[in-house]
């Protein structure tokens, strides 16, 4: 036979009904799946136990039927027995109307003790008495957006996939339904569903700048206000562009004439065009530092020059890089072992 139900509820054959329902709640509560969420056989079995045992005429029944019954044992179902037939008899004969209205009356309050009884210890045990809601505001939800340098410069529009969470309408975020994992939102206690959103972003964005999106977060609980919507901007990188926080670098090729001459070149960033002026004699990999200010804060621009030979020369171009090269007296390699 299979653990007895006194076994499993940690009591005797011989244990009073009050022992033996302390003992469940105590059970009830170490094994419940709110608590222990490994638990759940053990709690079902915890339960189909004391719904035998806290049943006079079940419990009876399961003594005589696994052995545990004695003789002479009272259980509150057991009446006295009649003194004699006659007057048991006379006692039926005296029986009234208004006796039997009475007793309908009291077996009718009885049971409706026992129910009020039974409701109040389940919600005792479990803590599950309803207060009046309270209104809460819900979450916030972030997410980041990637631009080029271009939209950042003039400003774009993107369609973005925002994830909502709110608590589970079957399980109210309890995560369980009768000692199992809710089916609705598989144990979690929530359920998320995605939302195609088209957010604007406004021309000059730095990268990380966080826009807010008010009420688009997650929804709010029992009446409350919704959550906000917070986009983190970022700039996509290219080969020759990169960001570090809000500060920019980039990479700018010159031609060796504009190297030794001087020019100004024109550098795109996400604020438009800015003109970076190149002095003259700059080496290649020379850095330059420019300073923005915008909404009165400093941003930095680094830019880094190489200089570089076109791919394709004119036959002018190779004529002249001839003559450079017969009236050039320095030789730039003389002394590059000692460096």
């Amino acid at each position: 036979m299979k653990n007895n139900y006194y076994d499993i509820l940690g009591v005797t054959p011989d244990s009073e009904a009050s022992d033996i329902k302390t003992s469940y709640r105590r059970l009830a509560r170490k094994y419940h799946p709110d608590i222990n969420p490994d638990s759940i056989d053990k709690f079902k079995e915890i339960n189909e136990a004391y719904s035998t045992l806290s049943d006079e005429k079940k419990r009876m029944q399961y003594d005589m039927l696994f052995g545990f019954y004695k003789k002479g044992k009272s259980t509150q179902s057991e009446t006295k027995k009649p003194e004699t037939e006659n007057s048991e008899k006379g006692k039926e004969k005296k029986t009234t109307d208004r006796e039997k209205t009475e007793t309908k009356t009291q077996k009718s309050t009885t049971t409706n003790k026992s129910k009020t009884n039974e409701k109040n210890f389940f919600d005792d045990l479990f803590n599950q008495k309803e207060d009046k809601p309270v209104k809460q505001k819900g979450s916030d939800i972030t997410t980041e957006v990637s631009i080029t340098i271009a939209e950042a410069n003039n400003g774009t529009t993107k369609i973005v996939n925002i994830v909502h969470t709110e608590l589970c309408k079957r399980c109210k975020g309890r995560k369980f339904i009768n000692g199992s994992y809710c089916p609705d939102c598989a144990g979690t206690g929530e359920v998320s569903h995605v939302q195609k959103l088209t957010v604007t972003i406004p021309a000059g964005v730095k990268n990380e700048t966080k826009l807010r999106l008010t009420g688009e977060g997650n929804k709010g609980i029992n009446g409350g206000e919704n959550g906000d919507l917070y986009l983190i901007i970022k700039i996509k990188s290219t080969s020759s562009v990169h960001f570090s926080g809000k500060t920019m670098y980039c990479d700018i090729p010159i031609q060796p004439f504009e190297a030794v001459l001087g020019t100004v070149i024109k550098v795109q960033s996400p604020n438009g065009t800015i003109s970076v002026k190149i002095p003259p004699r700059t080496r290649s990999g020379q850095k330059f530092r420019i300073c923005q200010q915008i909404d009165g804060k400093e941003n930095e621009i680094f830019v880094t020059v190489h200089v570089e030979i076109p791919s394709y020369l004119s036959d002018d171009e190779i004529r002249l890089y001839e003559k450079l090269k017969k009236v050039s007296s320095c030789d730039i390699r003389e002394n590059y072992l000692d460096a």
